[in-house]
């Protein structure tokens, strides 16, 4: 396993933003794991992760030229990483937008830098349905911008529907055609779970979860 990804799942078990016993999602389904990037709620911890992510980035060698954070999870996160990349030496232009357009002031729901003409890596923490996703698609298009590529923390590899075998990720990277990048995956938690003699005992339900709900492999 890279260490980015040991190091984020590391950090998210440290920080309760991941947990182990019986979750019930959005989905209905009942889920032995659960991910709450909510609880990265520190500046130590916000810059830990953040350097997760830009190694996760970094990794795929992905060009882009702004960073964009969709509302309201996704800000931090964006600002976060552009804050590591200008640790880095590399000091992106950082952009987000808000759930509603403001009629007063500078006006608009686009907040930051200019995305006209530039390409755009989109930060979030994961891809559930992938409404926010596409959405935020959509906003950099209207506003002149090239989607190249999307971050999120974790990729639950899971089916859609029963009728749709692919993730959310999956789907949306085929029909957006660029790259979604995950810190970490399922995969990556059950050999993390392996390595621990204090979550060996969860591999199994992970297992049995992936078994059922698991997406087909991506080609």
């Amino acid at each position: 396993m890279s260490d980015h990804r040991h190091r984020f799942l590391q950090l998210a078990l440290t920080a309760d933003a991941l947990r182990f016993g019986q979750f019930t999602l959005k989905s209905g389904r009942l889920s032995p794991y659960f991910f709450n990037a909510g609880r990265f709620d520190s500046g130590a911890r916000m810059s830990q992760l953040a350097a997760c992510y830009a190694d996760a980035v970094e990794a795929t060698g992905l060009k882009f030229d702004v960073v964009f954070g969709p509302a309201y999870k996704g800000i931090p996160l964006a600002t976060a990483t552009a804050c590591e990349f200008a640790q880095r030496g590399r000091d992106l232009p950082l952009s987000f937008n808000r759930k509603e357009a403001k009629d007063h002031g500078e006006g608009g729901n686009l907040i930051g830098a200019d995305m006209n003409g530039k390409r755009v890596l989109i930060v979030d923490d994961v891809i559930t349905a992938g409404t926010a996703i596409r959405e935020a698609l959509a906003i950099i298009k209207g506003a002149g911008g090239t989607p190249a590529g999307i971050v999120v923390a974790l990729d639950r590899q899971e089916i859609a529907s029963e009728t749709d075998r692919r993730s959310a990720a999956q789907a949306v990277a085929e029909e957006a055609g660029i790259p979604v990048v995950a810190v970490a995956t399922l995969a990556d938690l059950l050999d993390f779970a392996s390595g621990n003699p204090e979550l060996v005992g969860y591999r199994q339900p992970l297992e049995d979860y992936r078994s059922r709900y698991g997406s087909r492999p991506t080609r």
